[in-house]
C-alpha cells in the first residue's frame, strides 16, 4: 500500500510541476499520457498472469514450475515492449498531433513520449518482475525497490523539471527522463533480486510451451479490459467536454483526488487478496481461498468505505488544492463525491477481481468493466444527461452504476466457484498439483 501511495503520487507531482510551466505542458503530459497507458495495460495484463502462476505454484511447493513462468513472463513483457519504443521514436508528434493538438503541444508532447516510450521494455519487466516477487510471498521486496524508484523519480522531476540547483531547467524533457530512470532502476533492481538468493521466486531456463499457454491466457483478457476501457475513455471524454472545457478539467480532478485518498489501499488489498488466494487454491484447500477472497473484500470496505466518507465530506477542500477556477471547483467536488459514494463498492470489485485472477479467471472481470463502463457510464451519461437533459448530475450518477453493476458481476462470478476449477485444471495441465490432490 505505502507503495501504491508513492506510485499514486510519482503521477500527482507530474501534474503539479508541468502545471508551473504553461497549459500547453499540461496538455502535452495529458496526451501523451493517454498513450502511455497502453504499455502499462500490457506490464499488468502479464503481472496478472504471472501473479496467479507465482501463488499457485507457491502454494503447491512446484517451485521449478513457478521459476519457469516468471522467466517467460519477463522475456514476453521485454520483447512486449520494443514496438513501442520504435512507435515512440517514430510516430510521437503524429499521435499527438492526431488529437488535435496544436504545433507546440505536438511537438513537446511527442518528445515526452518518446523518451516514456523508450523504457517501456523496462517498465514491462518492472511490472511483471514485482507481482513475480509478490506471488511467492515477499511482498516487501518490490515495497522497497518501488519506493526508492518513485521517490527518486520524485525529486528528479521536480530537480530537472524546474532546474534546482546545478541542473539544467528541462522543463517538461526532464519531468519524462526523471520517469525514464525510475522505469529502467526499477527493472534492473527487480530482476538483480530475482536473480539472487534474496526472495524464494526465481529464474528457470524457458522450456514449456504448456505454462506459455497458460500464462497468456490468463494475462490476455485482462489486457484487453485495459485496452477496451482505455478506448471508452475517449467517448467519454468527448461527452464530457460537450458540457464546456470546465466538466472534463473537473472530471480530472476529481478522479484524481479519489485516486490518490482510496486507491493505494484498494490496489494494496488486491495484490494481498491476489497472492493468498493463489498460494490457498495451490495448497488445495479452496474454502479457505473463498474465506481469504471475502474476508479480504469485507477489510476494504470498512477501511476504503471509511475514506469514501472522508471524502464525501471534504471535497471541497480538497479539489481546491488542484484549482481555484470557481466554475471548474463545483463540478470537481461533485465528481469527487460521486467517486466517493461509489468507494465502498469500488473496493469490492478491486478486490474481487484480484481474487478472481489468481483463480486462474480473468474473463469475469473483463466482462463486469466493459459491460459496466458502456452501459453505465457511456450509456447513461449520453441517455440521460444529454439525450434526456439532465446534464452533469447524471454524469455523477453513471459512475456509481458503473461500479455497482462490475460489482455485483464479479460478486456473483466468486460465489459461484467457477475459478476453483479451472484452477485446478490449470495445474494438473502443468503439473503442479500438491501431493495429497
Amino acid at each position: 500500500m505505502a507503495e501504491q501511495f508513492l506510485r499514486t503520487l510519482m503521477r500527482t507531482t507530474d501534474v503539479a510541476v508541468t502545471g508551473l510551466f504553461s497549459p500547453a505542458a499540461v496538455a502535452a503530459v495529458g496526451l501523451a499520457d493517454l498513450y502511455a497507458r497502453l504499455p502499462l495495460r500490457i506490464g499488468l495484463g502479464l503481472g496478472s498472469g504471472v501473479i496467479a502462476l507465482s501463488s499457485q505454484d507457491t502454494g503447491s511447493g512446484a517451485t521449478g514450475n513457478r521459476d519457469e513462468a516468471i522467466a517467460q513472463a519477463v522475456l514476453i513483457g521485454a520483447l512486449a515492449g520494443i514496438p513501442f519504443v520504435l512507435f515512440g521514436f517514430l510516430l510521437g508528434q503524429w499521435a499527438i498531433r492526431i488529437l488535435g493538438a496544436e504545433a507546440e503541444v505536438a511537438r513537446t508532447g511527442g518528445i515526452y513520449l518518446a523518451i516514456i516510450f523508450a523504457t517501456s521494455p523496462a517498465r514491462h519487466v518492472a511490472i511483471i518482475a514485482a507481482r513475480s516477487i509478490q506471488g511467492g510471498g515477499d511482498t516487501r521486496t518490490p515495497m522497497y525497490v518501488n519506493g526508492v524508484s518513485n521517490a527518486l523519480n520524485i525529486v528528479g522531476t521536480v530537480i530537472l523539471g524546474l532546474g534546482l540547483g546545478p541542473a539544467p531547467e528541462l522543463h517538461i524533457v526532464g519531468v519524462g527522463v526523471a520517469t525514464a530512470f525510475g522505469n529502467v532502476f526499477s527493472a534492473l533492481a527487480l530482476v538483480g533480486v530475482i536473480h539472487s538468493s534474496w526472495t524464494p521466486a526465481g529464474f528457470a531456463r524457458p522450456a514449456r510451451l504448456t505454462i506459455t499457454r497458460q500464462l497468456l491466457a490468463i494475462s490476455a483478457p485482462r489486457i484487453v479490459e485495459g485496452m477496451v476501457t482505455f478506448a471508452l475513455e475517449f467517448p467519454f471524454n468527448s461527452i464530457l467536454l460537450l458540457f464546456g472545457t470546465e466538466v472534463n478539467a473537473a472530471y480530472q480532478i476529481g478522479r484524481r483526488v479519489h485516486q490518490q485518498l482510496t486507491a493505494p489501499l484498494s490496489r494494496g488489498y488486491r495484490t494481498g487478496t491476489s497472492i493468498v488466494v493463489g498460494q490457498s487454491l495451490g495448497d488445495g484447500d479452496p474454502a479457505r481461498a473463498r474465506y481469504d477472497g471475502w474476508a479480504a473484500a469485507a477489510l476494504g470496505l470498512v477501511t476504503v468505505g471509511s475514506l469514501g466518507v472522508v471524502l464525501f465530506v471534504r471535497a471541497e477542500w480538497l479539489v481546491a488544492l488542484f484549482t481555484d477556477d470557481p466554475g471548474t471547483l463545483s463540478y470537481a467536488a461533485g465528481f469527487a463525491k460521486a467517486y466517493a459514494a461509489a468507494a465502498p463498492v469500488t473496493v469490492l470489485y478491486v478486490v474481487l477481481a484480484g481474487a478472481l485472477t489468481s483463480g486462474s479467471d480473468t474473463m469475469t472481470p473483463l466482462v463486469a468493466r466493459v459491460t459496466g463502463m458502456f452501459f453505465g457510464m457511456l450509456g447513461i451519461s449520453y441517455v440521460v444527461g444529454i439525450r434526456l437533459g439532465y446534464g452533469v448530475p447524471a454524469i455523477y450518477a453513471s459512475i456509481v452504476v458503473y461500479y455497482l453493476w462490475a460489482t455485483a458481476y464479479v460478486a456473483v462470478g466468486f460465489y459461484r466457484g467457477g475459478w476453483i476449477e479451472r484452477t485446478r485444471s490449470m495445474m494438473d495441465e502443468r503439473g503442479s498439483t500438491t501431493a495429497e490432490d
